[in-house]
């Protein structure tokens, strides 16, 4: 009998990572859904396949933990999908150090992290990837979101350059960019930085207004969830996943056009009255 497959999610509870434990449970894998308290998700526990862990990507100690429990009860790890994320919305002067340190902590050294723990096993086994969620904000920018695409440029290039080191191990490295997705990312997840400067407090109305109205007129996690699953069957050496309406349109468009010109179509969208 063919030993099934098993893939870690962290960030499982909810949006692009409840979506993708679904998927792949629907395909017969085995899935270690990992998220900060599994004792509010246990709902997915009664899925073919999937079993919770806790897991806190800040938090060295309990990553150590869940992989060694996901080993001993599935023997090995085949990928790793590194989803659980946060993001402050706000206008950077007003923004807290500790909303500034948490946007780092989760987004990028909790991949850091999480990465670092499967490593080792990726290399005995000589096979693995390291699937990543990043965002279409990885590589193009929109106003007030300067601390969440930070740490999504800074994943980007961290994995773009990890991968050199990993293809001799024969460990892969996928990137999934998502445009606008319809989850609660737009709605309860955002943390909003405090507006109390005047000269800030129109513009970041208008700003976000526009910017949630794109998350409303989005597509669902599920979109996500199906990129995830043709990254992880893709034996390819394609690195980016593009997802969602117009997000590998808005890619090009900022690497072909003029930087002017791509900063006035951004304006025109989400400064518009």
């Amino acid at each position: 009998m063919k030993q099934k497959k098993t893939i870690v999610i962290t960030g499982a509870s909810s949006g692009i990572g409840r979506a993708t434990v679904e998927r792949f449970s629907q395909e017969g894998w085995q899935v270690a859904a990992t998220m900060r308290k599994p004792e509010t998700s246990s709902d997915l526990a009664s899925l073919p396949g999937v079993r919770l862990y806790a897991l806190d990507v800040t938090d060295e100690r309990s990553i150590r933990l869940a992989f060694e429990a996901i080993t001993n009860d599935f023997g090995t790890i085949d990928i790793l999908l590194n989803n659980a994320g946060y993001g402050a919305v706000g206008i950077f002067e007003e923004a807290t150090p500790e909303q500034i340190k948490r946007q780092f902590d989760t987004n990028v050294f909790g991949v850091m992290n999480v990465t670092r723990q499967a490593l080792p096993l990726f290399r005995k086994q000589r096979k693995g990837k390291i699937v990543t969620v990043t965002s279409v904000g990885g590589q193009v920018t929109f106003p007030i979101y300067s601390l969440y695409h930070s740490s999504k440029w800074a994943v980007e290039g961290f994995m773009e350059s990890l991968h050199y080191e990993l293809a001799p191990l024969g460990i892969a490295v996928k990137l999934i960019e998502p445009g606008p997705i319809k989850t609660d990312f737009y709605g309860r997840s955002q943390d909003l930085v405090q507006t109390d400067i005047a000269d800030y407090s129109t513009y970041m109305k208008t700003a976000l207004k526009n910017s949630n109205a794109a998350g409303e007129e989005a597509e669902g996690p599920e979109v996500v969830a199906d990129a995830i699953h043709r990254a992880v069957m893709d034996d390819s050496k394609k690195m980016r996943y593009p997802v969602g309406k117009n997000a590998a349109n808005l890619i090009r468009l900022k690497r072909f056009l003029p930087h002017a010109v791509f900063f006035r179509i951004v304006r025109r969208v989400i400064e518009k009255a």
